[in-house]
């Protein structure tokens, strides 16, 4: 006897999951709105990164002239 073929499918992540959830529930309006709010929110901590940088550079540049 022949065994039958075995199929394999992935396992969607969460990420996916969750994405195929809102487009289910919102209105693609709804979507964009959340997806620029996402992304404005990773731009600001990456200018607080910045600027957390900036002052630490500014800070050891004034401790070693002084």
């Amino acid at each position: 006897m022949q065994a039958a073929p075995v199929r394999a499918t992935a396992i969607p992540s969460f990420g996916t999951a969750l994405r195929a959830v809102e487009s289910l529930l919102l209105s693609s309006g709804q979507r964009t709105a959340r997806r620029n709010a996402w992304t404005s929110v990773l731009e600001d901590r990456r200018r607080a990164k910045d600027r957390v940088e900036a002052q630490r550079v500014l800070d050891e540049t004034v401790s070693g002239r002084a």
